[in-house]
């Protein structure tokens, strides 16, 4: 077993898993190419010019924007990771977004009656389901920050004293 993770780099699992998600990967592409083969791959072409010519930068400057004014803190508070708090539901709101698009901004006219709602619903529900995504992390960062506190400053890290040493 050692020499098949130093030849391979890792487990038998591992091996197994990435072999059964090519095979899943193989098979859904045949599925999708035996349809209209030109359509999937110009929307693949286009989904990835899309995403690394303009999403990739838009939010990286997202995320350095929040990183420079959101970093600044009060001294002696507990610190927790908190960047986080805002990628996660940022992220999963965006992929809802980007999944349901076409009813959020009302652009689905060939599919009006497959879900047999107004498109009046779907901006209002997209906007509460991102607001309890990010009400759901900030709970969650609240009682991270409440546990630190609690616990007190890690070991190393309390201020010197007058004389240079620590107490």
């Amino acid at each position: 077993m050692a020499r098949f993770i130093r030849w391979y780099g890792s487990g038998p699992l591992h091996l197994l898993v990435l072999i059964a998600s090519f095979a899943l990967t193989g098979y859904a592409m045949v599925r999708l190419f035996t349809g209209r083969p030109l359509e999937v791959a110009i929307w693949f072409a286009g989904a990835a010019i899309l995403h690394d010519l303009l999403l990739l930068p838009l939010y990286s400057l997202a995320d350095l924007s929040a990183l420079s004014v959101l970093r600044h803190r009060a001294a002696g508070r507990p610190t927790a990771p908190w960047i986080n708090h805002l990628r996660v539901p940022a992220f999963l709101s965006g992929v809802l977004l980007l999944v349901w698009f076409p009813l959020v901004f009302r652009l689905a006219a060939p599919y009006p009656g497959d879900t047999a709602l107004s498109y009046d619903v779907y901006l209002g529900r997209w906007l509460a389901i991102t607001g309890v995504l990010f009400a759901g992390s900030a709970v969650a960062l609240a009682l991270r920050l409440r546990r630190l506190r609690r616990a007190g400053p890690p070991a190393g890290s309390r201020p010197a004293t007058e004389g240079g040493t620590t107490p």
